[in-house]
């Protein structure tokens, strides 16, 4: 039989095409190793992404209860008191009370009651604030207001400031009112205190905002109310009485 008797005729052998050789495991391995590896290691840094989160949280709450029970323990061993803001002086600058001529009657005897009355008024009052407390206490912007039977005439601004522990400190607050207009009722009033009773009642009302300063935090803010009845002489232009709460001072 001759050597080629298994070709076909026509075949040539040179162009055969040869039988690849089937992957290796070497190569096999090659192809899956990155595949494995990403799946693994996407599914295992999300639960440590979240432990690191939950961790985290954790430490900052213990951190926050932490710094306000030490908070708790100094406010309670140093028992905060309500500071003290009393008016202990009035003086009076300017007072002057205008109303325009009652029409002419025929009655020479008869009084009529004026349709309106200017009042001009400027006081300086001073305050005593009192901190009784073994830490300071910063205080808000004030406001003081001044009123005639409810109506309010002027205001006074006193900036905020900071007071030491157990001090004292003077806060100076001055109300100027430029000819404010009151209507007939009350300037027949007015008019009637000031020229037969020679007295003008007056009502300074005030709010004070305060905050106890412990290891550089501010406690929760206290309201110190100023409530005061005051009574001024236009004739003499000075102060003739003054009531703060309960405690009452003649001059």
């Amino acid at each position: 039989m001759p050597p080629n008797s298994n070709l076909s005729s026509g075949e040539n052998p040179t162009t055969r095409p040869r039988p690849q050789p089937p992957p290796s495991n070497q190569d096999h391995h090659h192809l899956c190793y990155p595949t494995t590896a990403r799946t693994t290691s996407s599914s295992s840094s999300s639960p440590s992404f979240r432990g690191c989160c939950c961790c985290l949280f954790l430490l900052f709450s213990l951190l926050a209860l932490l710094i306000l029970a030490v908070f708790l323990v100094i406010m309670l061993a140093v028992k905060p008191k309500k500071p003290q803001f009393d008016l202990q002086q009035v003086g009076v600058q300017y007072m002057g009370i205008s109303a325009p001529n009652p029409s002419s009657s025929p009655d020479p005897t008869s009084t009529a009651t004026p349709a309106s009355a200017s009042l001009s008024l400027t006081i300086n009052m001073l305050f005593t604030a009192v901190n009784p407390n073994k830490v300071g206490i910063r205080y808000g912007e004030s406001s003081f207001t001044v009123m005639y039977s409810g109506i309010p005439l002027g205001k006074a601004l006193v900036p905020g400031f900071y007071q030491e522990a157990h001090s004292q400190r003077q806060v100076k607050a001055t109300i100027s009112v430029d000819r404010y207009s009151l209507m007939q009722a009350y300037a027949s009033d007015l008019i009637r205190d000031a020229s037969l009773n020679d007295r003008v009642e007056l009502r300074v009302l005030g709010q004070v905002g305060a905050k106890i300063r412990v290891l550089d935090f501010d406690s929760p803010g206290v309201q110190v109310s100023v409530d005061c009845a005051i009574v001024i002489s236009p004739r003499k232009q000075s102060l003739t009485y003054k009531q703060c709460g309960f405690d009452g001072l003649n001059v």
